[in-house]
């Protein structure tokens, strides 16, 4: 038996509550920023936050819907599209930090915390457009005297 060409862990779980799983981390990630979860987990769960933003940052009525798809919670998915995404414009990808934390007391397994690379809560947002206010094109004409003397 081999595993050549098999991609992805399995988490010792069946597919739909690995699937379960990987949202609900995604969600929480969205909802608070930042989480500590084990170093496989964290692993699993970055390509499919990363995949997730790429999608957001297009931000059409598809992309969003594949995102609201993509988390547990709408509320998470439109904070996704509508705050987070706007933020991190200005990098292509690397979206997502892992950094190795502590090993857990009891199993001894590593546990490890996914971030954003940039700081949310600096960068600006980006702000809708104000409501054009209608300017006077023609400009009133200056009062002049009237030629009634040369009669």
């Amino acid at each position: 038996m081999h595993r050549h060409g098999y991609q992805g862990r399995k988490l010792h779980r069946e597919r739909d509550q690995r699937e379960a799983l990987i949202k609900g981390l995604a969600d929480s990630l969205v909802k608070h920023g930042s989480i500590e979860t084990t170093l496989p987990k964290a692993k699993e769960v970055v390509p499919y936050v990363e995949k997730l933003i790429t999608k957001a940052k297009k931000g059409d009525l598809h992309n969003r819907r594949q995102v609201i798809s993509g988390l547990q919670t709408l509320a998470s998915a439109h904070k996704l599209v509508d705050e987070i995404a706007p933020k991190l414009a200005s990098r292509v990808s690397g979206h997502l930090r892992v950094e190795r934390t502590r090993l857990r007391r009891g199993d001894n397994a590593q546990l490890a915390r996914v971030s954003f690379v940039d700081n949310l809560n600096e960068a600006p947002v980006a702000k809708a457009a104000k409501p054009a206010t209608v300017k006077p094109t023609a400009k009133p004409a200056a009062k002049t005297p009237a030629k009634k003397e040369a009669k």
